[in-house]
């Protein structure tokens, strides 16, 4: 179908705000453009508690979080939130308003994590930070009112990459047990493998090839690590017993195809998979909730997986 009238207005005001691409900025400069710029984001909802606290990392670091509880008694569901931005772009802030949405719509606490950023830090160092921060939890549940029998992880784009990995870990380093998986216009494969949505959604639709092509080649210290299923999980050879999956995917979208090759992967495997592509679409619509109304949709769709799963 034709690209959505909303985004279509919104990408025409993009274009004529003008400015360089992303991808011919310095990464610092990036940072600090996504970061002033959340008009998009749509109003914050309240929550019963917002704490910032620091949690211990795998190589000596400390991991920032920020934890989400809502209404209510525990103890509580929860979900292990990682944030979209291409492993070099994005924090807590970026996403503060999505986190918030899914906390009072799924009834669960949502524990926002700051993993390192490339170039800085390159891969794996944003999977294990993820992972430690997932493992934290679920050693930690009780003194945070959590139930350690109801975890699940989340994420969009670079975020929905390192969920999905982070569900291949703790599958294959004995736990923690997760519940669910929750992807959204997930990274599962290098941009050089060529899948058609490249070349259909190359430009003009806010993410880009040539945007893809410089998170890679900042988050890899060589392109031989892309063969690695921790940086793309499509390249697992054994999917089977990993948990359930919402995966969510935008016509629009470079990512579009290897977000849904990964959903085929996981049902071939046995894994429980509900795919939803948004027709009309582009990348980036839940963090544009207050501009589109899909991005609304893409929330309200994971919340209400989310609780469903925090039910069985």
């Amino acid at each position: 179908m034709p690209l959505h009238p909303q985004a279509q207005a919104l990408l025409e005001q993009m274009s004529a705000a003008g400015g360089p691409p992303m991808h011919t900025l310095p990464v610092e400069v990036v940072r600090q453009a996504i970061t002033e710029t959340r008009v998009l984001d749509g109003t914050p909802e309240a929550v019963a508690q917002v704490e910032d606290r620091e949690i211990p990392g795998p190589d000596g670091n400390s991991i920032p979080v920020r934890i989400y509880t809502p209404t209510g008694n525990g103890p509580f569901p929860v979900l292990l939130y990682f944030h979209g931005g291409g492993w070099v772009i994005c924090n807590l802030d970026t996403h503060d308003v999505p986190c918030r949405s899914l906390t009072n719509a799924a009834g669960c606490v949502v524990v926002s994590v700051d993993y390192r950023l490339a170039p800085e830090a390159k891969f794996p160092a944003a999977a294990e930070d993820c992972y430690a921060a997932t493992a934290w939890v679920a050693a930690n549940a009780a003194s945070l009112n959590l139930d350690p029998a109801r975890i699940a992880v989340g994420g969009d784009s670079a975020g929905g990459n390192l969920a999905a990995v982070v569900s291949l870990m703790a599958k294959e380093r004995g736990g923690p047990p997760l519940v669910y998986q929750l992807l959204v216009y997930p990274v599962t494969d290098h941009y050089k493998a060529g899948k058609p949505s490249y070349q259909e959604n190359a430009e003009g639709y806010f993410l880009t090839k040539d945007l893809m092509a410089w998170f890679w080649e900042h988050y890899l210290k060589s392109e031989d690590e892309a063969k690695h299923p921790y940086a793309a999980p499509l390249q697992a050879s054994d999917l089977s017993g990993l948990p359930p999956a919402l995966v969510i995917t935008a016509e629009f979208d470079p990512l579009r195809d290897e977000g849904e090759a990964y959903a085929a992967r996981l049902k071939e495997a046995g894994v429980s998979v509900t795919l939803t592509r948004y027709a009309g679409m582009i990348h980036g619509s839940m963090t544009m909730a207050g501009a589109l109304d899909q991005g609304k949709e893409v929330i309200a769709q994971s919340a209400e997986a989310l609780r469903a799963a925090f039910k069985q």
